[in-house]
């Protein structure tokens, strides 16, 4: 067996590192994917959507209830808006956040695990969440400046019509980096793969990377999901319901159980939040499935419309971006050289001995 130096090694794996290390940012990480194959036709059998014409990112996971809770200390004070529901701490499927303090001087706590969804939010939460992160996560109140505009301009609204995205974020003079993914591209990242059809492509049934009914164990098995599998709650594994149990799982917690595009949670958990074809209009989209429902449900096949303001223990979000990022040449380059490097001093240190 050859020997190598420990410097050796070490070049290696810094110069390794320097192709996936991406810079620290404050406040909340937001982890998304890439998906590609820009131009990717519809799914005809799924009620001819998923195409999508550009490469774009999605939220590897859904937006997690410790997200959701730094985004109220940040900016939910006084809560002009009603971001927190009360349901989010007494709806003990789900809970939660717990607000204490006062008027003016609110502040807010996980219960639980900080890693489950965030659910209880209306499209109109979810906007402002988008807005907050398009404008870089500022504290303060809810302004034009935080959460009232960026990716939408909102306005104060809490029921009605909901808007169209904004082509500019008016806080960045940029195109909003963060927003609320339409059908189409929520679609595609559950359950497009271009390795179908002898490479040509095509869709899965669910966003597990099958078309057969996933399991429901919690674990690194493949097509898994939260959903009631046989009459079985995920969590539990009985058909017994309880008004006292947290029904939610960590998101990412059926970790072989992705999408083609590394997505997790697409079926199954909680439905998610989208804006249907981007227009502005009276309803939103759903999609994806909820620890309650059945097969059926968390399957390609199943879709709902909702008022922008109702809000429930099974509905919570992700966000998409337009921002694709690119790799610097120059810095591939040297990193790749690094490791060439790299390897030739081991292979020198091997025939050395």
């Amino acid at each position: 067996m050859p020997h190598f130096s420990l410097k050796a090694f070490s070049l290696w794996l810094a110069a390794s590192a320097c192709l996936v290390a991406a810079p620290a940012r404050a406040g909340i990480t937001y982890d998304m994917v890439t998906v590609g194959n820009a131009g990717n036709a519809n799914d005809t059998g799924g009620g001819s959507i998923g195409a999508v014409a550009y490469n774009y990112q999605i939220g590897k996971y859904d937006v997690t209830i410790g997200q959701y809770t730094a985004f109220l200390n940040a900016v939910a004070g006084d809560d002009t808006y009603g971001l927190f529901n009360n349901s989010m701490g007494t709806d003990l499927n789900i809970a939660g956040i717990s607000q204490g303090g006062s008027f003016g001087a609110y502040n807010y706590s996980v219960i639980g695990s900080a890693n489950r969804p965030i659910t209880w939010v209306s499209w109109f939460d979810s906007a402002r969440f988008a807005n907050w992160m398009a404008n870089g996560q500022p504290t303060g109140a809810q302004t034009s400046a935080t959460t009232e505009n960026g990716a939408y301009n909102l306005n104060g609204a809490i029921s009605g019509n909901a808007v169209a995205k904004n082509a500019i974020n008016p806080n960045t003079s940029a195109a909003p980096t963060f927003y609320i993914p339409n059908q189409n591209e929520w679609y595609k990242a559950a359950y497009y793969s271009p390795t179908l059809n002898s490479g040509s492509g095509g869709y899965y049934a669910y966003a597990t990377q099958s078309n057969t009914a996933p399991g429901n164990s919690i674990g690194s098995a493949a097509n898994q999901a939260n959903y009631k599998d046989g009459g079985l709650f995920s969590v539990t594994q009985s058909p017994t319901y309880s008004a006292s149990q947290n029904y939610l799982t960590d998101v990412g917690a059926f970790s072989g159980s992705g999408s083609f595009y590394g997505t997790f949670d697409q079926s199954g958990n909680v439905y998610q939040w989208n804006d249907l074809d981007g227009a502005a209009g009276s309803t939103r989209g759903v999609r994806g499935g909820d620890w309650a429902t059945n097969a059926l449900g968390v399957s390609s096949s199943t879709s709902q419309t909702l008022a922008p303001s109702d809000a429930g223990n099974s509905y919570g979000f992700r966000l998409a971006s337009n921002t694709v990022p690119e790799i610097d040449p120059n810095g591939l380059s040297a990193a790749l050289g690094l490791i060439v490097g790299g390897l030739g001093l081991l292979e020198r240190r091997r025939y050395a001995r």
